[in-house]
């Protein structure tokens, strides 16, 4: 019985790796001008944050459907899978409630689905999914230990800043962070996401963010995390200057540098820089 691994559009993980562990994917929406678009859709990352600098109001976004599940999920029991099923945090999203609603459907007949909540999103989604990949090859016990100690590794060690908390506020996922509001628009706040948005810390300038991410990454190196990623929005950059500083006191390569998506990216905004990672023990070779 082998391992089919699933996530959903959040976990941002370049296209060469979902297409070389063949991990399932199912996009959540985008909804703005009418209109409702897959996130898998949306090509052009430039042209929607542009679009998003402007805009008065900001898009939403919505859950898969039961459906746009279990069109992923059927198929996959059919040719004899079990399937480890890897989510957006539940506290911000009910994508997580989605899939286990699909997967008790799907499974009615037999079959097993194992549906976890990430607690997180984007890089920390991403490696948990890579962490079911590399445990999956034992079983798929061993691929839901594997995310759950992926997950947990992760809290609170997958850490992002972005330029404003405007988006967040306006968004309405701003979680504890709330209490930075007012003065806090005018510093470059320092989050995670565990189950939801948290506060870590307040600085001034966008040096010190740097600096901040960086700080990160040696605690990474002093925790044996040495399976790390960063991503940015529209900081290319930035993204690179800080993969570059963090190979160097981490020691290894990145795992993976990419640009968050239009779903998390229309309630954070432009500007985001975050930084994290596991012990590479719990991921594929690299």
């Amino acid at each position: 019985m082998s391992v089919a691994v699933v996530t959903d559009s959040t976990h941002y993980l370049p296209a060469a790796l979902l297409q070389q562990h063949d991990i399932g994917q199912v996009s959540l929406y985008v909804n703005r001008g009418g209109a409702s678009t897959r996130e898998s859709e949306i090509g052009d990352l430039d042209a929607f944050y542009g679009e998003l600098r402007d805009v008065a109001q900001l898009p939403t976004t919505s859950q898969p459907s039961v459906g746009d599940f279990l069109a992923v999920y059927e198929p996959l029991l059919a040719a004899g899978h079990d399937v480890v099923s890897i989510h957006l945090a539940g506290g911000i999203s009910g994508t997580v409630e989605s899939a286990r609603q699909a997967a008790a459907t799907a499974t009615a007949d037999g079959g097993r689905i194992e549906v976890l909540d990430s607690r997180m999103a984007c890089g920390a989604q991403g490696l948990a999914v890579l962490a079911a990949v590399a445990g999956g090859t034992q079983g798929t016990d061993a691929a839901v230990a594997g995310a759950q100690a992926a997950i947990d590794a992760l809290r609170r060690r997958f850490i992002f800043a972005v330029d404003t908390l405007e988006y967040l506020r306006r968004g309405g996922r701003i979680g504890t962070a709330q209490a930075w509001l007012g003065g806090a628009l005018r510093i470059k706040p320092i989050l995670t996401l565990d189950g939801e948005i948290t506060p870590i810390e307040r600085v001034r300038t966008s040096k010190r963010s740097f600096e901040r991410m960086v700080q990160v990454a040696r605690d990474l190196a002093e925790a044996g995390s040495d399976g790390w990623c960063v991503q940015h929005i529209q900081a290319p950059d930035e993204a690179a200057r800080l993969a570059e500083a963090a190979q160097e006191v981490i020691g290894t390569a990145p795992r993976f540098v990419s640009e968050v998506g239009p779903v998390i990216g229309s309630h954070v905004g432009p500007g985001l820089l975050g930084i994290g990672g596991v012990p590479s023990s719990l991921l594929p070779p690299a």
